[in-house]
């Protein structure tokens, strides 16, 4: 039998889970026969987020693997790490690649300006390295600011096909005038194209290649989907801009160290650059792009059949879409396949409930990016037991979340107000099965 793949020097070593598992039925077995206690059985996939998807070739699956390995990996001051920072790891906010805590949420800030919100990068913004590393001051808020927002980690499972989706379909779901009176105006979050965007997109492997293929200018801008305010165009955008503010990693994309309004300049640490090798960040990209999609549970129960049914009537789908579908992809599971992440990948005003003042972009301070809800019965797992919804972690509890919802959901939320109590336990039965 041949052993796991191995994993760069320096990174931990991590075992695929289909590797761990297969290892778990053959110990079994070996025990079994020596008469030694049987081993516990592997993990509910059911109630776990983590994995890849089933259906890659063995060099996908290796690459995978790669990618898990550096995902998992802690920097330190001698590999580069801050000196200005916000957690260690990638894995530190996505732990089990599941919804992040509030002990890890990020602080950004800003203020009006006269060409839109100003993101303060004079003052260290948009976002706060709460830590630093020895020798270095770590960033605090300016004395003079409009607003800052809170941000909890999302989970990363499924992003793959988040990313594979092609643009005309948001495009067609994209809705800013309210054609159709039904109060939901989704609208489009469009990302300039910057020398900065366009050498993100021209950089990575074919499958980013073939959905680059996909993607359609509006107004000479890209079309944003990823982060609450959807300002990444892909996986790779998102992943360095990660390294470098939640980390301090320099990569070939984001070569520079931050800039900190505090020590009022560039933050740097003798450590080479970049920090983190091309090689890398496609390795972290392409195990995001390969993590399964959530999976659901109870599914063909009555009451969340009932609560499905309840969800659609209300409105819910409106915004967060039940069904989705990706584009053409080298990776066969990503390869124009239909699947269930309710969510549009659109701005969508939220009323005055969840408006914190701080915004990006061409969002107004109140409009988020759609969440996904794939995956939000089994958050809790990863938060240490206590469920924290929406985008700060605000709500401890699904009808917390529900009642936050406000302009373009007051609709919906106000329909559910008005469903009975056992109708309602229908509806977060079918929300806890997703």
């Amino acid at each position: 039998m041949s052993g796991p793949p191995q994993l760069p020097v320096g990174s931990r070593r991590v075992l695929t889970r289909r590797w761990a598992m297969r290892s778990v039925a053959v110990l079994t077995v070996v025990l079994a026969s020596c008469g030694a206690p049987l081993l516990p059985d592997a993990p509910d996939d059911t109630l776990t987020l983590e994995g890849p998807f089933d259906g890659l070739t063995g060099v996908q699956a290796s690459a995978h693997a790669v990618g898990d390995g550096e995902f998992a990996r802690h920097f330190n001051p001698a590999t580069g790490l801050g000196p200005v920072f916000v957690a260690t790891s990638c894995s530190a906010c996505h732990v089990a690649d599941g919804r992040g805590h509030p002990v890890f949420n990020i602080t950004r800030f800003g203020r009006p300006g006269p060409d839109g919100f100003d993101a303060m990068e004079a003052e260290g913004g948009p976002q706060l390295q709460h830590r630093a590393i020895a020798g270095h001051v770590a960033e605090a808020l300016p004395s003079v600011f409009h607003r800052s927002a809170q941000f909890m980690a999302p989970a990363v499972s499924g992003l793959g096909l988040l990313e594979a989706v092609p643009d005309s379909t948001l495009i067609a779901l994209a809705d800013p005038d309210d054609r159709d009176a039904d109060g939901v105006s989704g609208t489009l979050s469009l990302v300039a194209a910057s020398p900065f965007v366009e050498a993100v997109r021209a950089h990575g492997q074919s499958a980013a290649q073939e959905q680059r293929a996909q993607r359609t200018l509006v107004n000479g801008q890209y079309i944003g989907r990823f982060g609450k305010k959807a300002r990444a165009v892909d996986l790779t955008h998102q992943t360095v801009v990660a390294y470098s503010q939640d980390m301090g990693i320099t990569s070939e994309l984001i070569p520079q160290e931050l800039y900190s309004g505090r020590s009022g300049g560039i933050v740097a640490d003798a450590i080479p650059d970049p920090e983190a090798a091309g090689s890398v960040v496609d390795a972290v990209v392409f195990y995001l792009r390969t993590l399964r999609a959530p999976p659901r549970r109870r599914a063909t129960s009555a009451d969340v059949a009932s609560g499905d049914s309840l969800f659609r009537r209300i409105g819910c789908a409106s915004c967060h879409t039940p069904t989705l579908r990706t584009g053409r992809s080298s990776i066969a599971p990503l390869d124009r396949v239909e699947f269930h992440p309710f969510t549009d990948l659109l701005l969508h005003d939220m009323g005055p409930e969840l408006d914190d003042g701080y915004t990006e972009g061409n969002a107004t301070t109140s409009e988020w990016r759609t969440a996904p809800l794939w995956g939000v019965g089994i958050a809790e797992r990863a938060q240490g037991g206590t469920p924290f919804y929406l985008h700060d972690g605000r709500a401890h509890s699904l009808r917390d979340a529900i009642r936050f919802h406000g302009g373009e959901a007051s609709r919906s939320r106000a329909a559910f107000n008005a469903l009975t109590p056992a109708q309602q336990e229908q509806l977060l039965a079918y929300l806890r099965s997703l």
